[in-house]
Formats: C-alpha cells, structure tokens, sequence
C-alpha cells in the first residue's frame, strides 16, 4: 500500500561548513595577485553564493563537480530569475569560481579542476553613463553656491575628480602626501598597488587651495588635521576619510538641486566623462588610458564608441541629408 505524502513544510537542506580554504584562497589574492580590497570582499560574497547553492543539493564547495558548476551558472540565467545578474557579474563570478579551484589544485587539495572545462558566458558590450560638459559645470556651480566648509570640499572632490578621473575608492583614500610639490598633480596608488602620476586642472588646483585651510573642520574633534593623512577625512568615518557611499549619496544630491536626474549621476559616471570629454577634445588614448590607470588599452578604447555614437547621433540630428526623405523617381 502506497503511503501517502506528507503535506508539511518540505525540508530545508542541511547546510554545509564553508570551505576552510577560502580564506588562504583570498589570503593569496592578496599578496601575490595585488587584488585590491574591494576584489577580495566581491570573490568572497561569490564563493559563498556558489557555496549556499552547492549546500541545497549537498555538495560541499570543495568537492563541486563540472556538471554541479554548470548547474549553477544556469541557475543565474534561467528565465524565471526575479533578478537575474548582469553578465559582468556572472562573468566575476565565474573567474572566481576558476580561480579558486585552480588553487585547490595547486596546493594539492584537489587532483581536477572543475571549472577548467566551463564556457565563459557571453557578456554585451554596453557602452557607460555619461554626463555633458553643461551638466558636470551646473554641479560644480551648484556646489560652489552652497559655500562653507562643505560646499568647498564638494567643489574640490568634485573638480579633483573631474579633472583626473580617479576611481572613487583612490579619490576618497586620497593621502596628503599624494599632492605633488608644485601642487599641480596627484601620486595616485591604483589597482594592485601601482602609482601613476595624474595632472591637475587649474581649476582643481584653485579648488583645492580654496579647501586645504578648511580640512580640519572634517578632523576628529580633538585632533589636529595634520594628525589625519587624508586629504579628504571625515569625522564620522571609521576609515578616516571620506566614504564611497557618502560621497556617491552627496553627488544624487547635487544631482537634484541642479536639476539632473539623479540616476544618472555617479563618482563613476564623473570618471567616465572625464574620459569621453578628453577625447572629445583631441586627447590620445594613450594618454587617456595613462590617466585611467587601465592595464588594458582595449578597456579604454570603449569611450571611443561613445564618442562615435555621440558623433552619429548629432548627425542624424542635425544633418540636412540625414533628415531628406528618398524621393521616389517617377515613372
């Protein structure tokens, strides 16, 4: 006699310890890769996603199989996904995946490699949010208009950025010393620990002149401001300095009071029309992709597209022959 179904909750899978390699896996990143801290934090958010999935059909992340990879990526991309991942992310999360049981491996804690036989999935290539030079300079008037410590040190942060492109984890970490002795340019440690040389704009230079005498104002009340390193410290930081969620938070802000919608307003966003205008004004990739810290110049030479659809796009605006309808020729 068949037994009839149980209608309870059905049963939550037994969840499985974490790897014990993990850590040593990001340890290695760290210093022999030079991943930078923001890197390591996004491997070990993917790992353990990889691992909760592994956990519900009870296969430990260590002992993952191809086919249990697999499985996984096509889990990301199914088409019933409430919020499916964009492929830059699943594409992260793949090269993670690579790399750590390629560690495994290396340190004699697997014979195979599971991932080694995975297809990179195919990523679109999206060209970047920018901005006008008409709105970069309404945010900066705008800034300007607030006056005080904290619309100068805006109009700093903002000038500093716009003028050399800096990601916004190197602009906020800013040291002090990084501010070359003529004032005229910034020592910037990038990706993987590797400095570059960046010039400033002389609206930059005047900016941060105007802001300097007002840093303590941003110091630890009972610290003096050459007791902080940064250039840009903030009293309610446990870093220091200024945040990257604070600063982006300051920035929809600004967005808002000069009437720009906020959403597309971001340090990054900044970055990339820091670029685009360069180009726009006769600037080489070389030089671009210097200032950038790129490895890459094909990384780069994604704000030449921008530029060519912008170019194609007053084109059809504004060109007499692109507005002439074909005349059919009579018979």
């Amino acid at each position: 006699m068949t037994q009839p179904k149980r209608r309870g909750r059905p049963c939550k899978p037994r969840p499985l310890a974490a790897s014990p390699h993990i850590d040593a896996f990001l340890d290695m990143l760290t210093a022999e890769r030079g991943a930078a801290a923001n890197t390591r934090m996004a491997y070990e958010r993917d790992l353990a996603d990889l691992g909760r999935w592994l956990a519900q059909i009870g296969t430990p992340l260590d002992r993952a199989g191809t086919e249990d990879l697999r499985g996984y990526l096509a889990f990301q991309t199914r088409d019933d996904a409430p919020e499916p991942p964009a492929p830059r992310t699943i594409a992260r999360r793949l090269s993670a995946m690579r790399q750590f049981y390629r560690f495994l491996v290396s340190e004699g804690l697997r014979a195979d490699d599971p991932a080694s036989a995975l297809d990179s999935p195919k990523q679109g290539r999206s060209l970047p949010k920018i901005l006008t030079e008409a709105e970069v300079n309404a945010m900066i008037a705008t800034a300007e208009a607030r006056g005080g410590p904290e619309g100068l040190r805006l109009v700093a942060l903002l000038e500093v950025l716009y003028a050399t492109g800096l990601r916004v984890s190197e602009l906020v970490g800013l040291p002090m010393t990084a501010i070359l002795r003529d004032g005229r340019g910034l020592v910037v440690r990038g990706k993987g620990g590797k400095e570059r040389m960046v010039p400033l704009s002389d609206p930059a230079v005047a900016a941060l002149a105007d802001y300097l005498p007002l840093r303590g104002h941003f110091v630890v009340p009972g610290r003096e401001a050459a007791q902080t390193p940064f250039l840009f410290p903030s009293r309610s930081s446990t870093d220091g300095h200024l945040t990257r969620q604070r600063f982006a938070q300051l920035l929809k802000e600004l967005a808002v009071e000069s009437n720009i919608d906020p959403e597309k307003v971001s340090p990054h966003v900044l970055r990339h029309a820091f670029a685009t205008h360069l180009l726009d004004h006769g600037a080489d990739l070389r030089s671009v992709q210097k200032m950038l810290g790129h490895a890459d110049i094909a990384t780069t030479q994604i704000y030449t597209h921008v530029v060519t659809e912008r170019l194609r796009a007053v084109m059809r605006e504004h060109h007499p022959l692109a507005r002439r309808k074909m005349v059919e020729p009579s018979e």
